[in-house]
Order: C-alpha cells, then structure tokens, then sequence
C-alpha cells in the first residue's frame, strides 16, 4: 500500500481572492545585464514579461534560464562583426547555448540588444519604442528555441508566432 500523499499546499489567491491556477509553465531563470545607463530603458519586470510570453507561445514547459545584455553601438558593431561578420549594430543577436550532447540544462542562451538601434528603429517605423523592445525580446527567444527565418516557409511561421505573441501583450502585429 503507498504511503498518504502529504496535503497540498492552498492555492495562490489573486486580488480578487480566486485561487490562481498553477501554470505548466514553469518561469524562467533571467539574468538581465545593463551596458548603458538604465534611463529609459526597459525594467528587468517587463523583459521578464515579454520572456515568459515567448516561452509560452512557443509551449516551452521545461525549465529555462537566459541573459539579456543591453548594449551601445559599439558593443552591438564589435559583437556583431565578431560573430557575424558584419561591421554594424543590429538590434538583436541571439547566442543559444551549445551543451554536449546529452546534457539537459536549462540553459536556452544570451540574446545581446543594441538600445540605440531599438531606438532609432521605432522612431523611423514609427512604433512605441516599448513595443519594439518587447517585440525584439520575443524574436530573440525564439530564435534560442530554434526559430529562424532564413527560408520563406520559417520566416513565415515564426513571424506568425511573434505576432500571436505580441497580441497576448496587447501589442499589435509589427509585420502588419
């Protein structure tokens, strides 16, 4: 015969006093690093928003951890050129983690975003610059669980799944 289960501990009671239901999804581990001054930049509360959003869309139910570094134009060129081989900031560059075969961490990667260019673009595309840096961390997330948008049919699917995404935040479709 099993042994008794121990009870469960009460459920989480939201403002309203509604049990809050317990989520497959598990949070994630975010370390979020300033390179420039943190005015005006987004808070580590809302990266982590827009992270767990990418993660459930793209029905991650294991453990995750990652970093986020903000950087300048010039940490955004070097690592650009040096990874990339392109001499100019980007906005986002994905690094997913490389782990031996057989290894199951949490560990999913580094997404370094280039604050100036997420500036720049939202002024010239005319969006809030905060859609864009959420919109930019989704697209990084995805691309350190495997999304690309290399090929047509890719691009295509991923860019459905931001959008999605981005809906789920209030924030209208930035391929539209």
């Amino acid at each position: 015969m099993a042994p008794p289960r121990p009870p469960r501990s009460p459920p989480r009671r939201g403002a309203s006093g509604f049990p809050v239901p317990r989520s497959p999804f598990p949070a994630p581990t975010l370390h979020v690093l300033y390179g420039p001054p943190r005015a005006g930049l987004p808070a580590p509360a809302s990266f982590r928003r827009w992270v767990e959003a990418a993660l459930r869309g793209a029905r991650r139910r294991k453990p995750a951890e990652l970093a986020i570094r903000i950087v300048g134009l010039a940490e955004g060129r070097a690592l650009n050129r040096d990874y990339r081989g392109k001499d100019y900031a980007t906005n986002v560059l994905s690094f997913p983690a490389e782990l031996p075969p057989g290894m199951a961490l949490p560990l999913i990667g580094d997404l370094a975003i280039c604050a100036p260019v997420v500036a720049r673009e939202a002024r010239e595309q005319g969006k809030r610059e905060r859609d864009h840096w959420a919109h930019l961390t989704v697209h990084g997330v995805l691309h350190l669980l495997g999304y690309d948008h290399i090929a047509e049919a890719d691009a295509e699917a991923m860019e459905t799944l931001e959008a999605r995404i981005l809906a789920g935040l209030g924030i209208t479709d930035p391929y539209a």
